[in-house]
């Protein structure tokens, strides 16, 4: 391409050299997140994983993809883009684990109105640490500049991972049974999901800023919405090599309400019991400045509960215990039940 050319695509908005400097500035970041089996570095048209025949006998691809939403907004607010890559990462392995399969690699999709290659640079980063938390490998992705469509800096972000599972091991809730216990794992706060909402209570309907300092949180606003999702992957992969595990919940969008269902098998229903573990400060604090009800708080947020586990009730008490030893906080926070033939709710929370 003649630098004419180049020069002419350049005013158009599109910086060609400015994106191949962006992939030299993040080779080693992304070299760094390399587990065993991949093949080549980044730059080429695919990336190549070999998968360890002897590890499984029946093994199956498990695929999820995931963004992180509006939580975005506020990382521009806060001028502070190196941790929301590790959202994006956990919104996606975080599906995959439930599914009892172990993530193998990642790949971005990051779009942009204008490339500012510190911003892309800490967006990686975060991305980078995100893979090693899951113990995934970062194999490549796609930078995607699109004046016209997106102002300058502003960027979205899409995440895909691929995994890996034995076919007799997929975690799919078909053996929960009447009696499992349901452990929850505590969250690290609001994860990635409902940011509209939250966007619209404190900056539109109450005027607060990111650098308020909010007595209730013990910390400023922004440094409470831009706390990192909790990546499950570890201690669950160390959970199921000591254990069984009927069935689990990645608590994301719809809360409660719409995800314990997705696992429950017909005739089931799931108790949750209020008050079996410890809520965080942010979500009394929206319920109170949104006057929102206590039924759309379950559907919306994770209440402090990112994962849950349904198990048996005789291995419920050394699990708990199982993750407690690898650094999470667990709780029995309910239990599966019988769902009566004129009862409708498959989730209750009492």
């Amino acid at each position: 391409m003649s630098n004419s050319t180049q020069s002419k695509y350049s005013e158009a908005g599109v910086d060609i050299d400015k994106g191949n400097a962006f992939v030299e500035e993040i080779k080693d970041i992304v070299a760094s997140t390399h587990q065993r089996g991949v093949l080549g570095g980044i730059g080429g048209f695919s990336s190549h994983i070999a998968i360890d025949t002897t590890k499984y006998k029946k093994p199956v691809i498990v695929n999820s993809t995931d963004g992180v939403g509006t939580k975005l907004a506020i990382a521009h607010m806060c001028n502070k883009h190196d941790t929301i890559g590790i959202d994006l990462v956990a919104m996606c392995v975080n599906d995959l684990i439930v599914g009892g399969a172990n993530p193998l690699c990642f790949l971005d999709y990051f779009a942009v109105g204008k490339l500012d290659l510190e911003i892309a640079k800490d967006v990686v980063k975060g991305i980078a640490e995100g893979c090693q938390q899951a113990r995934c490998s970062l194999v490549g992705g796609e930078t995607a500049e699109m004046p016209g469509l997106y102002r300058d800096k502003d960027y979205d972000l899409a995440g895909f991972v691929t995994g890996i599972v034995d076919r007799d091991t997929i975690i799919d809730g078909s053996d929960i049974r009447e009696g499992d216990k349901i452990i929850g794992l505590s969250s690290s706060g609001l994860h990635s999901n409902g940011y509209s909402l939250v966007r619209k209570i404190c900056f539109t309907d109450h005027q607060l800023k990111v650098d308020d300092f909010i007595k209730e949180l013990g910390c400023t606003l922004g440094e409470e919405l831009l706390r990192p999702t909790k990546i499950y992957v570890q201690a669950v992969q160390n959970v199921l090599k000591h254990f069984s595990i009927n069935g689990m919940v990645h608590n994301t969008g719809g809360g409660f309400i719409d995800n314990i269902p997705r696992i429950l098998p017909k005739g089931c229903k799931a108790i949750i019991n209020k008050g079996s573990w410890p809520v965080a400060p942010i979500f009394p604090f929206l319920q109170e400045k949104g006057a929102i009800p206590e039924e759309e708080m379950y559907r919306t947020f994770n209440m402090g509960i990112g994962l849950m586990a349904v198990v048996a009730e005789s291995d419920a008490n050394d699990i708990c215990h199982h993750f407690k030893a690898v650094g999470e906080e667990a709780f029995v926070i309910g239990e599966i039940a019988h769902l009566e033939e004129d009862e409708n709710a498959t989730v209750t929370i009492i």
